[in-house]
């Protein structure tokens, strides 16, 4: 698998000085974690995190930080220097994938539930692996399935079209405030020049949906694959009559779903809708907290005689 590998120390170690030098900005900036989390914006354990060389931003971090705090584009220099996931463990039947992520000059990937790897957030992959998995697994399958993301995110990335069933934004995982995170993660990878999310809607009659998940892949020496999943288990096919017929398939569901900017409107709404039932929530636990304060038992104060 290819990587863009910093020159000396490991990962942790440059993750670490990429968390050193964020810091050193931002306090002759005279802001706090808290102030530039506001600026940015973004929640401040993020940034803490950041910081302390355990989460791994995104450029668009790096970029909107440089601007911020007027470095000169040191940090996004140094973003693109560094090989963020050195060590990563892939389960066995997902190997052979990652290997063509790895390599591949363009994917076109259909989703029928879950959001696709590729465009998942880190919470939304921690929430969807915490339903299988726990502890350091879960953590160590965050990481590897973040790792494969990083080339598409990357300036010049691979052209990377995606089609996502409605359902796909409407399947809570992990709580609102995750959805809201994850929707936010589609409306900004959506705007690099390689990577286009459509939407499929499931009001819209007609439309042929394939049965399954499924991505045609090429690479670079002109091969072609069709990649599908069961529990467990990775499909590969390499026929040329079976790939063209998918291929045909995929490309008028593309025509008769939203376009890029129809959906990313959905996508918008559906992310609004995540945001008021955070709010309506957090109003319900107010009025229940104070519910049950007006219903608890009420004891006389004693006064002190004179």
């Amino acid at each position: 698998m290819s990587r863009r590998n910093a020159t000396g120390g490991t990962a942790a170690t440059t993750a670490a000085v990429f968390g050193e030098l964020l810091k050193h900005y931002r306090e002759a900036a005279d802001l706090t974690q808290a102030a530039l989390a506001r600026k940015i914006p973004c929640d401040r354990s993020h940034v803490a995190r950041v910081e302390a060389g355990t989460r791994v931003p995104q450029d668009t971090f790096a970029r909107t930080c440089d601007d911020l705090l007027r470095t000169g584009g040191v940090l996004l220099r140094l973003w693109g220097k560094i090989d963020w996931y050195p060590e990563v463990t892939h389960p066995d039947w997902f190997r052979r994938r990652a290997e063509m992520d790895a390599e591949a000059v363009a994917l076109r990937e259909y989703q029928a539930q879950d959001m696709p790897g590729l465009l998942q957030s880190e919470d939304y992959a921690r929430a969807l692996f915490s339903q299988i998995a726990g502890g350091e697994e879960v953590e160590e399958r965050v990481k590897a399935r973040l790792s494969r993301q990083q080339r598409f995110l990357a300036p010049g990335g691979p052209l990377y079209i995606a089609v996502l069933d409605e359902s796909c934004l409407r399947t809570v995982v992990g709580g609102p405030a995750v959805m809201r995170v994850q929707c936010a993660h589609l409306l900004d990878v959506g705007q690099r020049p390689n990577i286009w999310i459509q939407v499929a809607p499931a009001n819209r009659a007609g439309l042929s949906r394939p049965k399954t998940s499924m991505t045609l892949i090429r690479l670079p020496e002109g091969d072609e694959w069709l990649y599908s999943e069961s529990l467990n288990r990775g499909h590969f096919q390499d026929d040329p009559t079976l790939y063209t017929r998918y291929s045909r398939a995929y490309d008028v569901l593309r025509a008769d779903a939203l376009s890029a900017r129809e959906s990313a409107a959905l996508i918008s709404d559906v992310m609004e809708g995540y945001e008021r039932h955070g709010v309506d929530q957090e109003q319900l636990q107010r009025q229940r907290r104070r519910q049950l304060h007006r219903n608890s038992p009420r004891h006389p104060r004693r006064r002190p005689r004179p």
